[in-house]
């Protein structure tokens, strides 16, 4: 059998077993080493082939895809440093735990380290960061070779699943001529388990009754326990939380990307203003636990692990369905593998119900007492970052699809989006928490979503990832994108870096002088400057019927911004002090 047949059997066979493991979209860069695989990949009818030519871009809109949709996706480039480009996606798809299948293109082995072009080492390219690595053999088309690489398919989109989900890489060695043969309408034919080669089941982990119960008890024995859920995607879990809060009378201090804070379920118990009261010191006195139950990644606020660390005293309890170690502070007493969901509902039947609701009582008393203060940014006559998250809630659509950019905006949403009923859902890159990849992201999460979708990133964010907006103009994308346009760097004025100011703009601020306008217009986008509330409103509005890619650019100030934010603080913290004063 002959080269081109060996090369068409192997590739086919890898691609329609990636299809029946549930793989339908894989993310494709051109180039001609990834020639076989790229061609029978957009021949399968059941594969949907989205091509990006820029592969960082191409990876994150893979990774926003994967994340909203919750299946593997695939994505493939050609070798050399087209595979390092995949680099930042993967790394965040190994923290955030997003389930990605690498297919890199390589040289055969006789032309690698002997100069070669377009030739690096792709062996374990990306270390640690996935969660398995395989070389590939060089296409061959006996029945043990087509075995081999439909079993390899089928361990790899598992493994990207099993918990924690994360990224796996396979390399695949091509040899010229790179063509496959596709013109034979039963390529995809599977003589042998035409369902699967080997069907991988994976479990949930759980915990021994005598362990759960050793946990209920120490759990009956406090009144001052606190429930904290980081980013969490299981939607069982939401109800199953609010259950065990209501058993045990501890609050839910809900990150924004638990899914807590919005929806049709009670928020009775769902804090939600923590990240502004924590920074109180009478706020902390006043709230001290004892125990802590943690579910899902670490939370955005820092007041919040502030208060953590400062409360190591504790017993902290980390749950954790992927096995993983989340506990940078090192605070836990008890590390919990378990499945969260499973958790709570077992742990239910071997709980006390907690009569004492006193230290409940004390955080919505204090939760309640700064949403009215906060009330108070709704008078902020110039733009401002405060203004716009604190009335996002109301402005987005019911069900709406919310990616939030890095550094400030997503502490921004932390600290002023509120309880809501309206189902939206938050997404975010908070793995790395880098701010490289975050339009793409965006864009592949859009492009899966049924549901209207937003972005809300800063100007330096934008910039990072403007390769991303191709996606875009080639496909039929609607989002609507608000950049926060402060000129520049703003957390870094809240950071200690801006206590020296000789070379702090240079150095931080970074004010980029950029009018976005063109580029948006280049990728066939709608350009709007809002000029003030009424007119962001109106835009807003207009948004929720607007189709393709929409872009309303928000002008603040970074002096102006950190100002109110530090004024909102202390008047926080002057009502607190008078309120725990008046308790005492």
């Amino acid at each position: 059998m002959n080269h081109q047949e060996a090369l068409t059997a192997y590739t086919a066979a890898f691609v329609a077993e990636l299809v029946q493991t549930g793989v339908t979209d894989a993310v494709v860069s051109p180039g001609s080493r990834s020639t076989p695989m790229a061609m029978v990949m957009a021949e399968h009818p059941g594969l949907n082939v989205h091509i990006h030519v820029d592969e960082r871009s191409a990876a994150f809109f893979a990774l926003g895809i994967a994340k909203a949709s919750g299946k593997p996706v695939a994505i493939l480039c050609t070798s050399g440093t087209a595979a390092a480009n995949y680099f930042p996606a993967v790394a965040e798809a190994n923290i955030s735990r997003i389930p990605l299948i690498v297919i890199t293109s390589d040289r055969p082995h006789e032309l690698r380290d002997v100069g070669a072009p377009q030739a690096i080492d792709q062996i374990h390219l990306y270390g640690h960061h996935v969660k398995w690595f395989a070389e590939m053999a060089v296409p061959e088309n006996s029945n043990e070779m087509l075995h081999y690489v439909r079993s390899v398919c089928g361990r790899a989109a598992a493994t990207a699943l099993q918990a924690p989900s994360g990224p796996v890489h396979l390399n695949f060695p091509f040899r010229e001529p790179l063509i496959p043969k596709i013109d034979d309408e039963n390529v995809f034919q599977l003589k042998e388990r035409p369902r699967r080669y080997v069907n991988v089941r994976n479990g949930a982990l759980t915990i021994d009754k005598t362990d759960l119960r050793e946990i209920a008890a120490a759990l009956n024995e406090h009144e001052k326990g606190m429930i904290i859920c980081g980013q969490i995607e299981d939607e069982a879990f939401i109800e199953v939380v609010l259950e065990l809060s209501e058993r045990l009378h501890f609050p839910i201090l809900a990150d924004p990307l638990s899914q807590l804070r919005s929806g049709m379920h009670s928020t009775e118990n769902v804090i939600d203003a923590y990240d502004t009261f924590l920074r109180s010191g009478d706020a902390k006195d006043y709230l001290k636990p004892t125990i802590v139950l943690r579910f899902g990644a670490m939370p955005v606020s820092k007041a919040l692990t502030i208060f953590l660390k400062e409360n190591h005293q504790a017993e902290h309890l980390v749950v954790d369905g992927g096995g993983g170690w989340r506990d940078p502070a090192a605070l836990s007493t008890e590390m919990i593998y378990c499945n969260e969901t499973i958790f709570c509902q077992e742990l239910m039947s071997e709980l006390k119900e907690n009569k004492n609701q006193q230290y409940l009582h004390k955080w919505q008393a204090l939760n309640r007492l700064i949403k009215e203060n906060l009330t108070a940014i709704r008078d902020t006559a110039e733009l401002s970052e405060s203004r716009l998250f604190y009335q996002l809630a109301e402005m987005l659509p019911e069900n709406a699809n919310l990616f939030v950019g890095n550094s400030m905006p997503i502490r921004d949403l932390d600290s002023f989006f509120h309880n809501n009923r309206k189902s939206i859902r938050i997404l975010a890159n908070r793995g790395a928490n880098g701010i490289d990849g975050t339009v793409s992201t965006a864009l592949g999460a859009a492009s899966v979503s049924q549901q209207p979708s937003f972005l809300v990133l800063g100007d330096l964010t934008f910039f990072h990832d403007l390769n991303g907006l191709l996606a875009a103009k080639l496909y039929p994308i609607d989002i609507t994108i608000i950049i926060i346009n402060n000129n520049g760097g703003g957390i870094f004025s809240f950071l200690p870096q801006a206590e020296h100011p000789k070379h702090f703009e240079l150095l931080f601020g970074t004010p980029l002088d950029l009018d976005f306008e063109h580029v948006v217009r280049m990728y066939n986008g709608k350009f709007t400057r809002v000029q003030d509330w009424d007119h962001f409103g109106a835009v807003m509005e207009s948004s929720k019927t607007t189709h393709g890619l929409n872009v309303i650019e928000v002008v603040t100030k970074r002096d102006r911004n950190t100002e109110e934010h530090r004024k909102v603080w202390n008047l926080v913290s002057q009502e607190i002090s008078k309120y725990v004063n008046g308790e005492q």
